[in-house]
């Protein structure tokens, strides 16, 4: 088997410093916010593979199809050897396709996942070894808002894949920083794979958020049991509604947490309370929605040139292909 590296470019109490800042400092702001991140514990992670079964949650079945139909078209961009990243990778079930592809055309030099999460990355290392012989594998422990002159080069063509629509969670100028930060990781000829949700429906949208079986709103109402085990809270998540607005505006999907009722709760690693009015709302996180055009001149303004686009049959999934100019 060869070599497995694995980067760690960030420690636990990195992440521990992190988490009471972002908490301190989302909870005493007007209005209350905390960062999306924050959702996928364990127990977070799981609901949201429960999520991701529920029939109206059309994301993540749209998009493995478009993967799944356009695989060899996608790896046949390009030619010669192709070291492949994932940011985000979780179980490196999504981008499973294209390397599968990749590796039938004999051009599959390396996988990376890239994760914040050790234990995941060093598992999924495992899981895909017997599976891609004779392929470097690696693995990048880091945020990838942060690390990401952490990729690895090793002289391959580099294809970075940002899948699963995440790339919708982050504001209008975090998306502009992360793609300039990205192009400025790569050499001119690497590739961008992006998997976006488009524009549809506001109906079709919400209900995606809105799941009858009440799946969303579990999730959504995890982070306060992040907080209450990380931190010490005595937050009752039961106290506190799950609401999705949509911004038609804006074209995004606004995710709360809304009091019902007044209270203060204790968050005492950080010897810090939180007044809660009645009908008071915590923001905890977004989800934009894209236009085609849009989001290829957003890949413009970074120095990446838009070479595809694939969507699933009714157009609810994007996934584009950028090379870096």
């Amino acid at each position: 088997m060869p070599h497995q590296e694995l980067r760690i470019c960030i420690a636990e109490d990195d992440l521990d410093a992190a988490l009471r800042l972002d908490v301190r400092r989302g909870l005493t702001s007007e209005p209350k916010h905390l960062p999306m991140r924050l959702h996928y514990d364990g127990r977070g992670s799981a609901l949201f593979g429960e999520l991701t079964r529920q029939p109206e949650y059309y994301q993540t079945r749209a998009e493995r199809a478009v993967l799944r139909d356009n695989a060899a078209a996608i790896a046949a961009f390009g030619a010669g050897p192709v070291a492949v990243v994932e940011l985000g990778a979780g179980r490196a079930e999504k981008i499973r396709p294209v390397l599968d592809a990749l590796a039938a055309a004999g051009r599959l030099d390396a996988f990376w996942p890239f994760d914040v999460a050790e234990g995941e990355v060093r598992d999924v290392l495992a899981e895909l070894a017997p599976a891609y012989p004779g392929v470097r594998l690696g693995g990048i422990v880091g945020d990838f808002t942060r690390h990401l002159s952490q990729l690895p080069d090793s002289g391959s063509a580099r294809l970075v894949a940002f899948l699963g629509g995440t790339f919708g969670n982050f504001t209008g100028p975090e998306r502009g920083r992360f793609l300039q930060d990205l192009r400025e990781a790569l050499r001119p000829g690497d590739r961008f794979l992006l998997g976006a949700d488009l524009v549809k429906d506001p109906e079709v949208i919400l209900a995606a958020y809105n799941d009858a079986a009440g799946v969303t709103a579990e999730f959504n109402r995890n982070v306060l049991h992040v907080l209450n085990h990380r931190l010490g809270a005595d937050f009752a998540p039961e106290h506190f509604e799950h609401v999705a607005l949509w911004d038609g505006g804006t074209d995004t999907v606004d995710m709360r947490l809304r009091a019902l009722k007044p209270m203060t709760v204790r968050i005492a690693d950080l010897d810090l309370d939180v007044s809660f009015a009645a009908g008071e709302e915590i923001r905890t996180g977004i989800s934009v929605k894209f236009h085609r055009g849009e989001l290829e001149t957003q890949l413009r303004a970074a120095a990446f040139a838009p070479e595809a686009c694939w969507t699933d049959e009714d157009g609810r999934m994007g996934v584009f292909l950028a090379e870096a100019a």
